[in-house]
């Protein structure tokens, strides 16, 4: 017990002491205009270290405001410092570096069921070690169900921004230098030197005399530089007159600054070239032109040249005004064609939100469902004519296989922790049985209603639910003849199919020959097709009262043997797509090359006339209200809960069921969240809907898809 004492007296002594005498030697120093903490500590003959350890609230790169007391430390005393020589530049770079992972708070959090330290690190943008490092059970135990967590919350870490590879030089370190001192000079932060040269080590703030670092060109560097040319590697198929004029400079010119190309008698696909930069053309400054992005606080030319998928030297020719610098509120635009890569709703480019990761386990989502089973009309016993009479009847088909498809979005979503209330009603396909069932219900506690499928019963609803401004949700259709301003349209229109596919095209066209083959009942779509493609011939057709016909001479006196022919197939007779398939087939050879094209493919191109096999030939591409079915988790579940595989209507059950109850989860109105969220897509529909003031809202995401060796796959942009 003496020794227990004793050691106790000399620990006191060792911790108590030093603090002790410290303080009753220290002075104060009220601060002048122009003081800086690294003047004040001159003056006084400390080293900012300790200055900086007695004065815990300020920071090295403070400007002081005069009139602020700071607590002097006596020179000489007691110190842990570093010798005096090296401190000015070392402990400022170490206070930096641990001042940015020093967290400004903590956040609680609830593990639930099936969470992983991964998923939760990812949910709260931090590392898995930053969550051990504050909840130490999880060193000697794993995440449990129940378990609460302290998660950390870091001060915003700036990101490295873009650097052109004609940006950045070569520094060698030189003595006494420090990541600190060179980061300074260079004007960037630690952190960015580091991610510019990933081979310095992050766990010490050494470097080495002599050492090469990559760091950005000073500012007049880059000024000075005027690039004039740019590399371009030769994709397949291009030309020497369509590359001459792609650049508006002759075939003559190029060659003369790529002299390989005689060498190698002529361009070769994978070429690499020295051409004059392209100069952006003075576009008029309209939604026709431009999809625009207003830029957010702390964004940086990296992340935003990522985001929205453009180079450095593209932004700025289009946007001068970042040569002044980025700025939050900033409005930036961007060529048309860049709304078939991003998240564009009425031209304006939207930060995509990852859903899963924002949902809300405490909404609890109100759904009705009104579709037409026609349960009336079935005898569940009678297994066997209560299938044959679903699969004549279209609608109760169609609400069945929707209705299959949501029940697994609804397990989905439960294993979320998300709990739906969701009560379902039979519309019997008729219009006065919807508006009989809706006077039954207090609609002002449902968020959403799911369906129904006709359009008169559609109409009753909607106007009906626009009295609680509760949205409706048109499951298969794209568009009625009534102004409906709280209905969700989730089919895309032909029209908004038909501008995505001539917007793509536009973008793969080079030196092909486009054709455009329309008969009289789509002069519209033959009109569309010519405002894209201003040099396309039209084909002659002789029409009559239930045969269309085409002059075969002289239809093969109008393809090129030079260039590639794309043909445009422009009909709803399953009879003359037949015929007009049959002979691209037979003219696509050695000598001449067709592919075929529609910007919208009806019932007619679905005929069991056509050749599945002339298709694949003339690898036959259009536009699609839904994709490839992925063999996601969907099917899977599907088939465990059903015992078969689903139709295209179950997937599409669940694909807008589970994309509705996951913004619901985000926010319970439907309304707002589809302003702030773009595309998503599930196991084989995506989800884009614009709002039009009167007629309420539209999906415009579609697909766009082409045969290839007997297979259907999506081609295009990823929208």
């Amino acid at each position: 017990m003496k020794n227990l004492k004793i050691l106790f007296a000399v620990l006191l002594l060792v911790f108590l002491l030093p603090g002790s005498l410290w303080s009753q030697n220290r002075q104060t120093h009220v601060v002048k205009e122009g003081e800086t903490v690294m003047s004040i500590a001159r003056e006084y003959r400390v080293t900012p270290y300790n200055l900086l350890r007695v004065n815990s609230d300020v920071k090295l790169s403070d400007d002081l405001s005069p009139g602020t007391i700071l607590v002097i430390p006596e020179a000489g005393g007691i110190s842990n410092d570093p010798p005096r020589e090296i401190v000015k530049e070392e402990s400022s770079e170490e206070e930096a570096f641990d001042e940015q992972r020093r967290p400004l708070g903590f956040l609680t959090h609830k593990v639930k069921r099936r969470e992983t330290l991964f998923g939760i690190s990812r949910r709260y943008e931090i590392t898995e070690d930053d969550i051990k490092r504050y909840n130490r059970v999880l060193y000697s135990q794993s995440l449990k169900k129940g378990m609460w967590l302290q998660i950390p919350q870091y001060p915003e870490v700036p990101e490295v921004e873009e650097i052109d590879p004609n940006d950045y030089t070569i520094h060698e370190v030189q003595p006494k230098e420090t990541r600190w001192s060179i980061a300074h000079t260079y004007g960037i932060t630690i952190d960015s030197l580091v991610a510019l040269n990933p081979r310095l080590a992050t766990g010490t703030n050494y470097v080495a005399a002599g050492q090469e670092l990559q760091v950005p060109k000073p500012a007049t560097a880059l000024e000075e530089e005027v690039q004039l040319y740019e590399s371009y590697t030769v994709p397949a198929k291009m030309t020497l007159y369509s590359l001459s004029r792609e650049y508006g400079i002759t075939s003559q010119e190029i060659i003369k600054l790529n002299p390989q190309i005689v060498e190698a008698n002529g361009l070769k696909e994978g070429m690499v070239l020295r051409l004059p930069q392209k100069q952006v053309p003075d576009l008029e400054i309209s939604t026709e032109n431009y999809v625009f992005y207003e830029v957010k606080p702390k964004q940086t030319i990296y992340s935003l040249t990522r985001q929205l998928k453009v180079s450095y030297d593209e932004l700025k020719a289009l946007n001068p005004g970042l040569l002044d610098g980025l700025q939050a509120g900033m409005v930036l635009k961007l060529p048309i064609k860049k709304s078939l890569e991003l998240d564009v709703k009425n031209s304006l480019v939207l930060d995509r939100i990852d859903l899963l990761d924002s949902i809300n386990v405490n909404i609890n989502p109100k759904i009705l469902v009104m579709l037409p089973f026609r349960l009336n009309r079935l005898n569940v016993q009678e297994r066997t004519n209560s299938a044959k009479a679903i699969e004549k009847s279209n609608a109760m088909k169609y609400s069945f296989g929707l209705y299959s498809g949501l029940l697994v979005a609804l397990d989905s979503i439960a294993e979320l922790g998300i709990s739906v209330d969701v009560k379902t009603l039979d519309t019997e396909l008729s219009d006065e049985k919807a508006r009989l069932l809706l006077m039954g219900e207090d609609l002002s506690r449902y968020d959403m209603i799911f369906g129904p499928l006709q359009a008169k019963a559609l109409t009753a609803v909607s106007m009906e639910a626009a009295k609680y401004d509760i949205p409706v949700v048109a499951p298969l259709s794209s568009e009625t003849d009534l102004s409906l301003s709280n209905v969700f349209y989730s089919v895309p229109s032909e029209k908004a199919m038909r501008e995505k596919m001539l917007i793509y095209m536009k973008e793969q066209v080079t030196d092909q020959k486009v054709v455009i083959i329309a008969d009289n009942l789509h002069e519209l779509e033959r009109d569309e097709i010519l405002s894209h493609f201003e040099d396309a011939t039209v084909v002659d057709l002789t029409e009559e009262e239930k045969n269309i016909a085409v002059d075969l001479e002289k239809f093969a006196l109008l393809l090129s043997e030079e260039n590639e022919n794309w043909v445009f197939v422009e009909s709803d007779n399953s009879k003359f797509v037949s015929s007009i398939s049959s002979i691209l087939n037979s003219s696509n050879t050695e000598l001449t090359k067709v592919r075929m094209f529609t910007t919208n493919k009806n019932n007619a191109f679905e005929n069991d006339v056509i050749s599945g096999s002339h298709l694949s030939n003339l690898r036959f591409t259009y536009p699609s209200i839904s994709g490839e079915e992925n063999g996601s988790d969907f099917s899977r579940k599907y088939r465990r809960r059903f015992g078969k595989a689903p139709d295209r209507y179950a997937i599409r059950g669940f694909d807008l069921g589970y994309d509705l109850l996951l913004k619901l989860a985000y926010k319970p109105d439907l309304i707002e969240v589809s302003g702030e969220i773009g595309v998503t897509e599930y196991s084989a529909n995506k989800f884009n809907y614009a709002r039009d003031m009167r007629a309420g809202y539209y999906n415009i995401a579609s697909y766009i898809m082409t045969y290839d060796n007997m297979q259907i796959k999506e081609v295009g942009p990823q929208q």
